[in-house]
């Protein structure tokens, strides 16, 4: 074939590191704009962003040059200098290591994007770890539940 033909529709999600909720709603749509500019500049389409305090998700139309490693690699390496320098918190910020990627298909993709922009409203129902764990089920992903976050504190 003499051209690469694609349409690859991931949903990334990643925690703050030991799930301590260090995003605030004050400065969350700036960290959401500085993400979006990474994901475009990698040639990526930014779907749908938004999260929690703890957490992220991201749905994005991903192009074929990128890996998913190296783009979630750079998004939290570049977001973790980003949320430092400006002093958004009084902790040191940092990404958890590890995250989940989940694929879709494009008739799937009105439902991912209000999923996720409805963050807020549906973890009023559900924690992040039951979310996460329907999501490792869901997609049929073998895992080990000690490994999946690291936590501080008492909160499971």
């Amino acid at each position: 074939m003499a051209d690469t033909y694609t349409q690859l529709y991931v949903q990334i999600v990643f925690a703050v590191q030991g799930r301590v909720s260090l995003i605030r709603s004050a400065f969350e749509d700036e960290l959401y704009k500085y993400i979006t500019g990474i994901i475009q500049n990698r040639k990526h389409k930014m779907l749908a962003i938004n999260g929690m305090p703890d957490h992220i998700h991201i749905f994005l139309g991903l192009h074929p040059s990128d890996s998913i490693s190296d783009l979630v690699r750079e998004i939290k390496k570049a977001s973790n200098a980003f949320m430092n320098e400006r002093r958004f918190s009084n902790y040191p910020f940092q990404w958890q290591s590890g995250y989940g990627a989940f694929t879709y298909k494009r008739s799937d993709i009105d439902t991912v994007v209000n999923y996720v922009l409805n963050q807020k409203e549906h973890h009023r129902k559900k924690s992040f770890k039951e979310e996460y764990i329907e999501f490792l089920k869901e997609f049929e992903i073998e895992y080990k539940e000690q490994y999946l976050f690291e936590w501080y504190g008492n909160t499971p």
